[in-house]
């Protein structure tokens, strides 16, 4: 195989750092939520119903294992222990940013691995950036998203919105004029999913998704892993002090996950993906509105060790999320989605302010 690429050296950095470092955001935003007890749930506990259907895909639970890597070298390890596990539990599984195996063939094993296992869902992932001419790069379109597709056999494309990692990262794509277009064409060719990476999704950012044809959002909210930390991190070790000094003013920039899913209720599905670390935390997520919960780090910590450690904790994440749906009186997902939130300050100021 040639020499990495710079592409292929940064996602190898991106994942060891975050393994090696503090990179989440200062504030728990899940810890403004609170679902109401219910005393008398009246239902069973070995009755409840986890299924739901998600971009015309059944899943046995209503989770996503979140896109994080490929397109190096042990990104295909990783994959691989994280479809099994998906396969396994029946939950959907996206890849990370498939623009690596795009720019070296060599690296489509990394990715495609993942179609050596029966996952009920999986999400091809192409960068929003990518989608327009960046300085001394062409742009991304219909044929790279159909090899990306076709590289995993994906159901669905995701495409993610990472400015904020862009506007801090060393070597950044800091064009965006024209991307909202571009995700119209493809929206119109194949099933797309729109997803931030840590920023949140504002109403008037979910509309015009809406508007453009995407079928759900993935809100990746402000609460989990920062990129602008990441990139933080990576410029430190680059002696970009510029670069080092916007990961860190950056750090906390974004829509809290809970609130994004409030303000980006426009009538599609939606996805709470951003610092959720249990399955009381995807409770909360789907009480607020969200179809589905997507986890990242804790699969990442997994897949790190084996197949059964992701299984073992996704296993976890049902039980917990089970057990909230029990405490609540809620037999189905969509039970769960009718149940009463407290939201309690300082997430609550965001839904007043976009009150106001």
């Amino acid at each position: 195989m040639a020499e990495p690429s710079r592409t292929e050296q940064r996602k190898a950095e991106h994942v060891n750092i975050i393994l090696q470092e503090n990179v989440s955001a200062e504030y728990n935003y899940w810890n403004d939520v609170r679902l109401v007890h219910d005393a008398l749930p009246e239902i069973d506990l070995d009755g409840i119903d986890l299924r739901v259907k998600f971009l015309g895909k059944q899943l046995e639970a209503p989770l996503i294992i979140s896109s994080m890597t490929g397109g190096f070298g042990m990104g295909k390890q990783i994959n691989e222990n994280l479809a099994r596990a998906a396969a396994d539990v029946g939950v959907a599984m996206g890849v990370g940013s498939q623009r690596a195996a795009l720019e070296k063939p060599d690296l489509f094993p990394t990715y495609a691995v993942v179609k050596d296992y029966d996952v009920p869902l999986v999400l091809a992932n192409l960068g929003a950036p990518q989608l327009v001419a960046q300085e001394g790069k062409r742009a991304y379109g219909v044929a790279d998203a159909k090899r990306a597709i076709e590289m995993i056999d994906a159901d669905a494309l995701i495409i993610h919105l990472n400015f904020l990692q862009e506007v801090v990262q060393p070597e950044g794509d800091r064009k965006a004029k024209g991307c909202l277009a571009a995700i119209r064409t493809l929206a119109s060719r194949f099933p797309v999913m729109a997803k931030e990476t840590g920023a949140g999704i504002s109403h008037e950012a979910a509309t015009r998704l809406k508007e453009a044809g995407v079928k759900a959002i993935d809100v990746g909210g402000l609460g989990g892993t920062s990129f602008s930390a990441v990139e933080h991190y990576r410029a430190r070790k680059e002696a970009s002090s510029l670069k080092e000094r916007l990961g860190a003013t950056f750090w906390n920039w974004g829509i809290p996950t809970p609130a994004s899913i409030l303000l980006s209720d426009v009538g599609l599905p939606l996805v709470a993906t951003g610092g959720i670390r249990s399955g009381l935390d995807a409770a909360k997520g789907i009480a607020l509105g969200a179809t589905m919960a997507g986890m990242a780090k804790p699969m990442l910590e997994a897949a790190k060790v084996s197949a059964d450690a992701v299984v073992t904790e996704l296993r976890a994440v049902i039980e917990e999320l089970k057990a909230a749906m029990f405490l609540t009186g809620s037999s189905s997902i969509e039970d769960l989605q009718d149940r009463p939130v407290i939201v309690s300050p300082p997430t609550a100021s965001w839904l007043e302010a976009h009150q106001a």
